[in-house]
């Protein structure tokens, strides 16, 4: 027998003629050699190695896996309608990073809001208010009230939709506002809705009743709608009338996202969403706007817009940080970098999915060795088994750095996203602390600095988060099952295949 035979990523039979098992072969070499060299261009080396692990082990399987989803940008054609979407905003703002009086902001905010402004191209603002959304199904109810009360336009763009008992309201407020001659627009993120109980009729609803939607990265090949499948637009937006808006963590669905094994399990989905008024309303349309225009091609510029009028001090201080596969850099992944090492006294997370990159990871480790009070608060319990297992591949390395770890009990789960750094920073919106939302979904995050809101948010972590949470034993941890082990490192591999 000759060594052809052994060849471990071959099953040679030997009746297969000569020349196909040495093309098969050269093939294979050729694969690997191109992909030293193709794979590492403008890719980190931990996703890089991640691909070409892949590549090395199973090569067909893995090359063309690489071809479907090795890009995680969004088309050039998309990416340059957000360049001309940023310029036209920079140019209504007079490309001042930020709007009004700063004189009182420490050097690292002011240069966090140059960072946003330079890569998302909204500037940071005064004027602004917040109101906190803790229950997703009063959420909702804000939200359907506001639009009853809409004369102009309502803006809706949310990662999952569905008709259910609970959303049926908000859903019918938006189509009543359609029939009074409000401009709704609608978008919809395609695969996120998907597959879930009600999706069906909501399309047949929004179909027939003439309102104005869209399915936002719709993968619809046979009509020319194509991109990567998982780069995914997970914002979630409501804008009344240019007056209030909502942004946050909630999907518009109840919240046992309506599936017999999440009600088998009792699961219900914990969130975080902000209603919010002033400058800030305008940004966030600013967000729908690009999202609109990149689906349909249409732009429009709500008068609202046109004239900025961000009070120069006084309210809140805050900023829109958009973020995704159609920006050339990681925005939100940069901005919490920035913030954690200027951290001086205490950094909170709130995440249901941590899977961080080095940078994040460092960032997070090295303000805990430096002595502030890194606190992290992740479920017990997951809707996704492989992610929650790459994340526990985690906590041995954030513990043993002094990252306090707290797990928020089952059967809830945990789907708020908040950062809180020091007295005066908070950040909440759509995304996790992960390497999809970092790198491949459409996100939006509210950068608010204020002692007051703050303090808010640390008060709510104190008396609706601490309390249902337990903090991990680290000593329990380290004496897990070495399968478990062995699974969670196999898990945090695959979370790098971006």
């Amino acid at each position: 027998m000759s060594g052809l035979e052994s060849y471990p990523f071959f099953t040679i039979d030997q009746a297969w003629p000569n020349w196909l098992i040495f093309t098969l072969l050269a093939i294979d070499m050729i694969i690997r050699i191109v992909a030293l060299g193709w794979i590492p261009h403008n890719r980190r080396p931990s996703v890089a190695l991640g691909w070409l692990l892949a590549i090395f082990l199973i090569p067909y399987v893995g090359i063309l896996a690489f071809l479907l989803l090795g890009s995680s940008k969004l088309p050039k054609r998309r990416r340059d309608k957000q360049v001309l979407v940023n310029d036209v905003f920079r140019d209504q703002t007079d490309d001042q990073a930020i709007i009004g009086d700063s004189a009182h902001m420490p050097e690292p905010l002011r240069t966090a809001a140059q960072l946003n402004y330079d890569l998302g191209a909204l500037p940071m603002t005064h004027g602004n208010s917040f109101e906190l959304h803790t229950d997703n199904h009063a959420c909702m109810e804000a939200m359907a009230d506001q639009i009853d009360a809409a004369t102009r336009f309502v803006h809706f763009e949310f990662y999952i939709v569905a008709i259910d008992d609970t959303t049926r309201r908000l859903l019918e407020s938006l189509l009543a506002a359609h029939e009074r001659g409000v401009e709704v627009r609608i978008l919809i993120d395609h695969l996120g809705s998907l597959g879930y109980p009600g999706y069906s009729e909501l399309v047949k609803r929004l179909n027939s009743s003439g309102v104005a939607w869209r399915r936002a990265l719709p993968i619809r090949p046979w009509k020319g709608e194509y991109q990567r499948p998982d780069l995914r637009n997970h914002r979630k937006i409501l804008v009344v009338d240019g007056v209030l808006a909502f942004t946050g963590s909630q999907n518009i669905i109840d919240r046992s996202y309506n599936k017999r094994r999440n009600r088998r399990k009792g699961f219900q989905w914990k969130d975080l969403s902000l209603k919010c008024t002033g400058p800030v309303v305008d940004e966030l349309d600013a967000v729908f706007v690009t999202d609109w225009y990149s689906e349909t091609g249409e732009f429009f510029d709500e008068p609202s817009r046109r004239e900025p009028q961000a009070p120069q001090n006084g309210g809140i201080q805050a900023q829109v940080v958009p973020s995704g596969p159609g920006f050339e850099d990681e925005n939100n992944l940069r901005l919490f970098n920035h913030l954690i090492y200027n951290a001086n006294r205490s950094v909170v997370v709130c995440s249901p999915y941590f899977v961080p990159d080095e940078s994040l990871m460092h960032a997070l480790t090295t303000e805990a060795r430096s002595g502030v009070d890194v606190r992290l608060y992740v479920g017990e319990t997951s809707d996704h088994w492989l992610t929650q297992r790459a994340q526990q591949s985690y906590y041995a390395d954030l513990v043993r750095a002094g990252v306090r770890i707290f797990l928020y009990h089952a059967p809830t789960v945990l789907h708020s996203k908040f950062l809180l750094i020091d007295d005066e920073v908070s950040i909440i919106g759509s995304s996790n602390m992960d390497e999809r939302s970092f790198a491949m979904n459409m996100e939006v995050t509210m950068f608010i600095v204020d002692r007051e809101f703050t303090q808010r948010m640390y008060d709510l972590e104190a008396q609706r988060y601490a309390p249902n949470s337990v903090e991990l034993d680290a000593e329990r941890w380290n004496d897990r099952p070495l399968l478990h082990k062995y699974v969670e490192n196999v898990a945090r591999l695959t979370s790098s295949l971006l």
